[in-house]
């Protein structure tokens, strides 16, 4: 399995050298880099506590940014 280094250059790649193309490879290699940011979301949002309630963000730490948690 390709380390995320390596995956992020076959994205990249992949969308390179579909550009401009009539055949739907472009999209599928938008649909591919999609598919693997949700993948990063979905890690990153499994690490955020959740705060007193259940469907409650925890609360910011001095100096944290809301797009980053």
């Amino acid at each position: 399995m390709p380390s995320d280094i390596e995956k992020h250059r076959e994205l990249l790649d992949g969308l390179k050298a579909a550009m401009g193309k009539n055949d739907g490879a472009f999209e599928q290699a938008v649909t591919s880099a999609f598919e693997h940011v949700f993948e990063h979301l979905g890690r990153l949002n499994s690490h955020v506590s959740l705060g007193e309630g259940a469907n409650e963000d925890r609360p910011l730490e001095d100096g944290e940014s809301a797009t980053l948690r």
